[in-house]
């Protein structure tokens, strides 16, 4: 599988390749293609297609944005969660040391699978030793014997918020591999090029102009490379910080 970098620069080549190709027509065209009347035309249908792109492009870049944004909003209510659900077994009493130990340790593991050090994501959250030790926290929970009201009332906001936990969890592991639609982007990339075609074909050949279209997709590329690094949020060189979940996981069992 292509990475976002290698999409991009495949981009880049794609459009400025056909700025370029449209520069060579201009000069391989009969003249009479090339008339004020064929220019108006050829401009208002560009017009509509370079409208209907940026319309495209404009979505995928807050739809991505937003995405990214409720993903890192839900980490950092996650890690509040674990960190009030360690604070109410601590108030509960002492029996609780065991299932405040093994949720430290899922916690833990759950960062290292999202945020590994050395960079790579071959376990995931869905993998069955994660999905086990998920669940033994919330075993732990109803194996509670609770002696007192304060005691029951303190073992039921633990049990609701481990099942908070366990569907926030599942919510990012759905979320994880958001990516952009394939056919979305090789529509998006074909109507650029046609766009930039026609820059091409319309232009005068100098070296201002070429440096202008060169600019241009430049541009274009980095637009698609920032939707495909935000569609990817634990990944690449826009993820997402890990600092909400390993400073919580700094105040479990305190």
């Amino acid at each position: 599988m292509m990475s976002d970098t290698a999409i991009a620069v495949l981009v880049f080549a794609c459009v400025f390749g056909s700025a370029l190709f449209g520069l060579f027509l201009h000069t391989a065209l009969p003249e009479d293609h090339l008339s004020q009347e064929s220019r108006d035309v050829v401009k208002l249908g560009i017009g509509l297609i370079a409208t209907m792109a940026a319309l495209v492009l404009s979505l995928l870049i807050s739809s991505a944005e937003s995405s990214f944004n409720q993903i890192d909003g839900e980490l950092v209510q996650n890690a509040a969660r674990v960190v009030s659900l360690d604070r109410t077994l601590a108030d509960y009493g002492p029996e609780t040391r065991e299932a405040r130990h093994l949720l430290k340790h899922t916690y833990a593991a759950s960062v290292a699978m999202l945020f590994p050090s050395d960079g790579s994501h071959e376990a995931t959250e869905d993998a069955p030793e994660a999905i086990v030790r998920a669940e033994n926290v919330r075993g732990k929970l109803w194996e509670l014997s609770p002696g007192t009201d304060a005691q029951r009332w303190l073992q039921s906001q633990a049990v609701g918020l481990a099942s908070d936990i366990s569907s926030t969890r599942w919510l990012l592991i759905m979320q994880k591999d958001n990516s952009m639609p394939k056919p979305l982007l090789i529509a998006l990339v074909c109507w650029l090029a046609l766009i930039f075609c026609t820059f091409g074909l319309l232009a005068p050949r100098n070296a201002t102009v070429v440096a202008a279209l060169f600019v241009c997709a430049l541009s274009t590329a980095g637009a698609t490379l920032l939707i495909l690094e935000m569609n990817s949020p634990f990944e690449g060189f826009m993820k997402l910080s890990s600092a909400p979940m390993r400073d919580a996981l700094a105040d479990l069992g305190r």
